[in-house]
């Protein structure tokens, strides 16, 4: 499954499996795909109640509403912590909690090392291997909020979002999926167009 489609997936089917500590059940991936009322910058980086936009959602790009959508779902998250947290106090810790969260609404089979199909990139038969968030889901995912932040005021030299403890979390699951699912994540080279030959200068 495609690694956007993963995260995109799991919105519409929330889980009832048991949730992080300080994570109230009452918030479910389901907000990602309802949520569409976006807030004024100020109301965004306090994170109150979304009041409607003179944007219509039908003009922005799926990136923006999809940003928009992720944007709010982590509102929600820092409304409904225990303690309640504010946007000033959000650290690099509490994004790795709200990443861990997520994991129970994954769409993709990550084999355990114990399991006989780690690294295979296509099983055979089915396994008891848990669900977990696509790392690609989960990158993108941390993109768009990363952006969302400063784009409601927040500076970018605290920006949770790109805390160094996030990156290293990525960089970890990135590689754990790889070896378990047998599937590089290596980024592909560009190729350079080929270079059309100049015809030598005129002697004439």
């Amino acid at each position: 499954m495609d690694p956007f489609q993963d995260f995109q997936a799991s919105n519409s089917s929330p889980s009832t499996a048991t949730i992080t500590p300080n994570f109230p059940a009452s918030l479910s991936m389901s907000a990602v795909a309802t949520n569409t009322n976006p807030s004024p910058a100020a109301a965004m980086v306090a994170f109150s109640p979304s009041s409607s936009s003179s944007t219509s959602p039908s003009t922005l790009s799926r990136y923006e509403n999809q940003k928009r959508r992720d944007w709010n779902t982590f509102g929600q998250y820092l409304r409904n912590h225990r303690p309640p947290l504010s946007l000033s106090r959000c650290s690099g810790a509490h994004v790795l909690e709200f990443l861990r969260y997520l994991d129970q609404f994954g769409k993709t089979k990550v084999h355990t090392p114990l399991c006989p199909f780690f690294g295979h990139p296509n099983p055979p038969a089915p396994c008891p291997c848990p669900l977990r968030q696509a790392w690609g889901s989960l990158d993108a995912l941390i993109g768009r909020l990363r952006a969302a932040f400063e784009e409601h005021g927040g500076k970018p030299e605290a920006n949770p979002f790109g805390a160094r403890a996030v990156r290293l979390y990525l960089r970890e699951v990135r590689d754990s999926q790889s070896k378990a699912r047998g599937i590089s994540y290596e980024k592909k080279k560009r190729k350079r167009p080929p270079q059309v030959p100049q015809p030598p200068p005129s002697t004439s």
